[in-house]
């Protein structure tokens, strides 16, 4: 089956633990909504979440020319994970950085990705293989930069997006995950890490704020459960869906 992906869009920060996962699904969804074909590849290999978040488990069967077909979420976006291929998907990924860059590569090149408009890539923290193996080998048209409202964070993501434009790919913009809290009782917003620093980042940067994202614990059960295309998108999120539609549109 040829491979045939007209937008390769990676999610990054350099740090982890910033909800680059949740934004890559998230991203993928509202995509999958609009209509579009779309896949995600985990390139996070060593701290996998995808499968989770859209809800998949087993293992994926070969087909073409022995390669991989992706699995596909009941949202109809196809994925594929180090964690779809274990025998137990709870032991920890113990390879050197050339290996996992090596996988990284197989599962751009050697998965059946039939034809796809979006293919997201949930990238591990850091700058090092995995994301230079991205940059340099994925076809990527445009990466989300995500960080939460702590000064480290901040000061974290400012190197992946340093990384990024060395290797002459263009930073999209930047979502602030996390951003605050709604009361469920009293509705007042709550901002849980402190005032937001993400204007102050976009513009040292001289990037868009894509979005501010809440914490939300119906995100997170839905997510748990595996019941992603259940949740309910607010104006934030059709925001920076609409951005990244732009982005590609302007780019085409």
């Amino acid at each position: 089956m040829e491979k045939r992906i007209k937008h390769v869009i990676a999610v990054a920060s350099g740090k982890g633990g910033v909800g680059k996962s949740s934004a890559t699904a998230l991203i993928a969804s509202g995509l999958a909504r609009k209509g579009y074909q779309v896949g995600v590849m985990d390139a996070d290999i060593t701290g996998p979440s995808i499968p989770k978040i859209l809800g998949l488990s087993g293992h994926p069967e070969k087909g073409e020319n022995d390669f991989i077909n992706p699995m596909v979420s009941k949202g109809g976006i196809k994925a594929i994970s180090i964690n779809l291929l274990l025998e137990d998907a709870s032991q920890p990924v113990i390879w050197r950085g050339p290996l996992v860059g090596k996988i990284v590569g197989q599962f751009f090149n050697e998965v059946n990705w039939g034809e796809l408009d979006f293919l997201m890539i949930d990238m591990p923290p850091g700058t090092g293989d995995v994301p230079l193996t991205v940059l340099q080998s994925c076809d990527v048209e445009g990466v989300v930069m995500v960080t939460t409202p702590q000064d480290l964070a901040g000061m974290v993501v400012g190197k992946a997006v340093h990384m990024t434009e060395k290797m002459d790919k263009k930073v999209i913009g930047i979502i602030e995950n996390m951003s605050y809290a709604v009361c469920p009782q009293c509705k007042t917003v709550i901002e849980i890490f402190g005032e937001s620093h993400g204007d102050e980042l976009a513009k040292k940067f001289n990037l868009p704020i894509l979005g501010r994202l809440p914490i939300d614990p119906h995100f997170t059960k839905l997510s748990d459960q595996g019941r992603l295309d259940e949740y309910a998108f607010g104006e934030e999120l059709d925001g920076i869906i609409d951005q990244i539609e732009a982005f590609v549109q302007k780019d085409s």
